[in-house]
């Protein structure tokens, strides 16, 4: 449609066939075309879960497993597991289970990617791409005893470079993406370069590099046009309906069904096709993608036209010059593997962004719906405390009362939300309001499971009494009212590094003191709450060691009053356009107290409007960011109020659209902080934490925050992909559209530098990113979108996102060798906060969890106890309670090579003494990134290219359980311990 992104979303790719020119097929013999059928299943993008498993999904799972029996050669390949499992659970009967394990065993049902959902590259964080894809192969692998080899990530909008190394971790052989930039997929087709061996990070060997198969334009959906049909092309079970299937069976757009009359034209069409992509790649054997979105609901109808179709084609194979076969991932890339030829390296460059046309970047969802972004990630985070938290716990309290399969219930909850929302319709806020609700309800019935966990374990551990009154203050927020027992406050570092910070509770009363556990006066400061003139911020300085928990207590100070007070400086609104900065309310420099270096230093919110009539020009949705013009200031005038104090320094400001304005529109609120003699202030006091508040929105409203410097930067920008390693992103001019086209997914980090100083931002959610001035960095916040184009309308995926978003960062400013070992540590500092719980229990003993520390420049990315019944030998799949006996431990560094002179060498690392709290260890063994996979018996393809191979660093174990974890490595381990 005109000013519309597509006419098919599954269909993108496909677009460009309209326009493609038929490329002769190559004079090479015959050609060889793997039918592989599939369905794109989303997890949840227009439909909930609940209204997919009614109205196709479970239909796709009977009626395949139906019809692969009736035929050898029929073949189908399963993605995402979240369907899969639903139906496993309460639809398959115990005869459609046997057939499936019998379909697996003979290589005509094959599961390809194997996690939980086909994951998001551009907005997810690594450790929850790892989560959902280890959720997803632990269940096939204890229920079926396989263990995916390929990937099918067809749908994501863009490819990071952390998948790459993601997935050879996990053990796959090769890797197969559709969509990358329009350009670059027809200058890689018309030289035949869609297939290369795929390098992740920089500093990390030939075995975490992948062979990638790129889709042709005409992507993962069968051709949807016939020259002698006007219905859907090779559909024959036509279109899903909602909410309920048809009663008659008789679905919209089915395919005509094959007869004599039609098979010749229907054979012509095929072969057409299969010659045209064939000439776009290298090898004489053709992937030919038989399926789409919501497909194989009747798969009846489908494979009894495609047999007669695949015979006619093969009875004919010399006029045609092609033979066809029904086929899975794995038996198309063994006959590519087969022709052992060189294939080209492409080194650590993702592709991102994403583009379809011109005017059509798919940069928008690197911001849309904030809120879900926000609340995913708190939601990880929560997680990975509670499964640390845990497995201390199982492993140092083994006589416990606590219902062990329970808590792992209350566990898995989680990590199915969590899992969940990193769908590429999901997380990238892409999906329609009920699917948005979907998401979000099953992630806080997780957060509250696992935060109810914690606090049934906080007081098991210290014999506290257990009630309702006592688990609910636990768990809320309400630890202002001194009641029968003194009001404790818990708090737990899931980090494995000591640290220092600051941790916010909200209290009712403006007198209190704070003490530790031998009833010392903490460091303390109490000041007027920004949000409610009812309640006071109590910041607490705590010192706690890694994966421990220290308690405090909060009192009325009754005339002894040990807190520091913070003391209101409120300033009249003031002219924000007036030229001069140190008298408009507004930041000019920031000056580093080390090197006494001062950046020159402007912050601003400005709006990108955006059309909202397609007749009218482009338009930006969910996915597409398309602005009318250069962004616009949106504030004439800025109040301000400075809370002074001797630890935290908190400045409040309030942009209005004008002098006389009654309700601000933006608010900004930057703390300082600044720590006693004896405390350890590194990370603490060498970053400017900044929180927003934004919105609701205009409609056709774009926010962002511009932050401008007077580093000379070249408009180079540098962001993250996934949490895990940087991507340089220089400025790119293009005809039309380039400011959208400049934008970048920010999942923890951006920054921008001259040749001495850096500017590093750091976020707890995913945004856009850009730099589009010389000095500048700014930073899409929020969405707010409406248009008319039909397609949207009709699915609800307008954004119409009325909400207030509160988006968090920590800006690092200093040379480049002092921010570089800063942001790597805050990083993870800002992802995982401490937690902190409330409760009111008797009793003066605390049993604190044994601390478990690591050098800064590791990170102990997980510390779980993940329940799976399977064997580790791989000779038997055990049924029965979960096992609580095996200890799954992942260990990353978090430098490239080179990086920094000290913080980027290798780090040797006792197993035995780093969790010497947990108990005394018995074994060790390496596994795969997803665990299923003992390391050493992992063979993974060898695939030819013209680069030597690089030296692969030494995996091996000592005796003493002493390991050695390199640059970017991320190392896997089971660990069990001595029966206590």
């Amino acid at each position: 449609p005109p000013g519309g992104p597509w006419f098919s979303r599954a269909a993108m790719g496909p677009l460009l066939l309209l326009f493609s020119l038929i490329v002769p097929a190559a004079c090479r013999g015959q050609l060889r075309a793997f039918v592989v059928a599939h369905s794109h299943m989303d997890v949840g993008w227009v439909y909930t879960v609940q209204e997919s498993m009614h109205a196709y999904a479970a239909n796709v799972y009977t009626s395949v497993v139906e019809e692969l029996m009736k035929g050898k050669q029929r073949k189908f390949i399963a993605v995402e597991q979240e369907f899969f499992r639903l139906w496993w659970d309460a639809v398959a009967t115990d005869k459609h289970k046997q057939q499936v394990h019998q379909l697996l065993q003979e290589g005509q049902l094959e599961f390809v990617i194997g996690g939980q959902v086909m994951h998001d590259e551009a907005v997810t964080l690594i450790d929850d791409q790892i989560l959902q894809l280890s959720e997803g192969h632990g269940f096939l692998y204890e229920t079926f005893g396989i263990r995916p080899q390929f990937s099918w990530h067809v749908d994501p909008f863009g490819a990071s470079a952390t998948t790459p190394t993601v997935f050879a971790l996990a053990g796959f052989n090769a890797h197969l993406i559709s969509r990358i930039d329009y350009d670059l997929k027809a200058d890689m087709q018309k030289n035949k370069r869609l297939q290369f061996v795929w390098q992740g990070s920089p500093s990390l060997s030939e075995s975490q590099q992948i062979f990638t198969h790129v889709m042709d334009q005409y992507s993962y959906c069968t051709p949807s046009q016939l020259p002698f049909s006007n219905r859907s092309g090779f559909y024959w079970n036509g279109f899903a309906v909602f909410p309920d299937p048809p009663k008659d069976g008789v679905y919209p757009n089915m395919s005509l069904p094959v007869t004599d009359t039609n098979i010749h034209p229907y054979a012509q069409a095929m072969v057409a096709n299969i010659k045209e992509r064939a000439a776009w790649f290298r090898t004489s054997d053709v992937l030919w993608p038989w399926g789409c979105d919501k497909q194989f609901f009747n798969a009846s109808v489908q494979y009894s036209n495609m047999d007669l179709l695949l015979d006619y084609i093969n009875k004919h194979s010399d006029e045609f010059g092609v033979t066809v076969q029904y086929a899975t991932v794995s038996d198309y890339f063994q006959a590519v593997h087969s022709k052992n030829l060189t294939w080209e390296i492409r080194d650590s460059q993702d592709f991102l962004p994403y583009s379809t046309e011109p005017f059509q970047a798919w940069t928008g969802f690197y911001t849309s719906r904030s809120t879900l972004k926000g609340v995913a990630r708190r939601a990880s985070s929560l997680l990975y405390a509670g499964e640390s938290f845990f497995t201390q716990y199982v492993r140092q309290h083994p006589e416990s009362s606590i219902c062990k399969c329970g808590a792992l219930k209350q566990l898995q909850s989680l990590r199915w939300a969590v899992s969940e929302v990193q769908h590429h319709d999901g997380i990238t806020g892409t999906e329609s309001p009920k699917v948005k609700n979907m998401y979000m309800d099953n992630l806080m019935y997780g957060m509250f499971n696992v935060k109810k966990l914690m606090a049934s374990l906080i007081f098991d551990m210290n014999n506290a009494k257990k009630n309702g009154d006592v688990y609910s203050s636990v768990y809320s927020k309400d630890s202002g009212k001194p009641g029968t027992f003194n009001p404790y406050v818990i708090v737990y570092n899931p980090l494995a590094w000591n640290i220092t910070t600051f941790v916010t509770v909200s209290v009712s009363h403006s007198s209190m003191n704070v003490y530790d556990e031998l009833g010392n006066f903490v460091p303390a400061q109490i000041q007027s709450s920004a949000e409610s003139h009812s309640t006071y911020d109590l910041y607490i300085l705590v010192e706690i060691s890694g994966l421990s928990c220290k308690k405090y207590i909060v009192k009325p100070s009754n005339g002894k009053r040990s807190v520091f007070i913070g003391k209101s400086v409120k300033y009249q609104r003031k002219d924000a356009t007036r030229g001069v900065q140190q008298s408009n309310n507004l930041m000019h420099s920031i000056t580093d107290r080390e090197t006494n270096e001062t950046v020159q230093l402007t912050q601003e919110f400005l709006e990108y409007h955006v059309n909202g009539d397609v007749m009218k020009g482009p338009i930006s949705d969910n996915y597409l960011f398309a602005p009318n013009s250069s962004a616009v200031p949106v504030s004439k005038a800025v109040e301000m109020e400075i809370v002074f104090g001797n630890l935290v320094t908190e400045i409040r400001q309030y942009f209005y659209s004008n002098i006389t304005a009654q309700y601000y529109i933006y608010a900004m609120y930057t703390r300082l902080y600044l720590v006693p003699e004896g405390y350890d202030g590194k990370l603490l006091c060498h970053r400017i934490e900044q929180e927003y508040s934004v919105g609701p929105l205009e409609v056709n409203r774009e926010a962002i925050l511009r932050t401008s410097t007077n580093l000379s930067t070249g408009q180079l920008l540098y962001t993250d992909d996934n949490g895990y390693q940087i991507q340089e992103r220089p400025f790119k001019t293009y005809v039309n559209n380039t400011a959208a086209r400049n934008y970048y997914p920010m999942v923890q980090t951006a920054y921008i530098e001259d040749n001495a100083t850096r500017l590093t931002l750091l976020a707890e959610r995913a945004h856009g990113v850009s730099s589009q001035g010389n000095g500048q960095m700014e930073v899409m916040l929020h969405r707010r979108l409406w248009n008319n184009l039909q397609w949207d309308l009709n699915f609800n995926l307008t954004l119409n996102d009325s909400s207030v978003v509160h988006p968090v960062f920590w800006l690092i400013l200093g040379t480049k060798s002092a921010t570089t070992v800063l942001y790597r540590t805050s990083q993870q500092a800002l992802e995982h906060r401490p937690i902190v719980m409330f409760g009111q229990f008797s009793g003066n003993s605390f049993h604190p969890l044994s601390p478990v520390t690591v050098p800064p420049n590791l990170h102990v990315q997980t510390l779980s106890i993940p329940g799976w019944r399977y064997s580790s030998n791989h000779t038997e799949q055990k049924q029965g309670d979960a096992d609580f006996s095996r200890v799954l431990l992942r260990i990353r560094h978090l430098y490239e090579v080179g990086e920094d002179p000290v913080l980027s060498q290798p780090v040797t690392v006792n197993l035995k003494s780093l969790l010497k709290g947990l108990g005394s260890v018995k074994s060790v063994e390496e596994r795969s990134l997803t665990g299923t996979w003992d390391i050493n018996t992992l063979k993974r393809w060898k695939w030819k290219t013209a680069q030597n191979p690089r030296f692969s660093n030494s995996r091996n174990i000592s005796e003493e359980y002493i390991v050695t974890v390199h640059p970017k490595e991320i190392r896997t381990f089971f660990v069990y311990f001595q029966d206590q």
